[in-house]
């Protein structure tokens, strides 16, 4: 399948709307070392379309480890479930920021922060060195 180049306008709305930040991990453009790409969440490869709704900034990371994935299994239980929706769900509902660990309080959340590689450390260790310069949350985001 071809790649479908996502026009200009609507990347930068993107990007506006998620305030330059990953809508997963919450790591701003300016402190990664990679552009943030503009993500399908439901994949083209699944008939997701290339609009608002279905478009979400996401950091290389985050990108990567997600690709064309739209659910996993739940750590905890071994059940099936969806990925986190930047569209549809609320950061603070699925996740709590703890120190710099991004813990899931649901099973969506458990199972996005496993499969997304949150927690990987030198993640952490990124988060907690970017906390203390204030450059990251130290809670979650309003």
């Amino acid at each position: 399948m071809r790649r479908e180049r996502i026009p200009p306008a609507l990347r930068r709305h993107v990007i506006a709307r998620a305030q330059m930040a990953c809508e997963y991990c919450l790591l701003h453009q300016d402190d990664s070392l990679t552009r943030h790409n503009v993500d399908h969440i439901i994949a083209r490869k699944h008939r997701g379309l290339t609009e608002l709704e279905n478009l979400a900034l996401a950091c290389a990371d985050c990108n990567l480890s997600k690709g064309s994935d739209i659910a996993t299994l739940d750590p905890n239980t071994g059940q099936l479930v969806r990925l986190f929706d930047p569209r549809r769900d609320t950061w603070t509902d699925h996740f709590i920021l703890v120190m710099a660990r991004i813990e899931g309080k649901t099973a969506l959340g458990r199972a996005t922060a496993a499969l997304l590689q949150l927690n990987e450390p030198t993640r952490i260790q990124y988060r907690a060195l970017l906390q203390s310069l204030g450059r990251y949350p130290r809670n979650e985001p309003s």
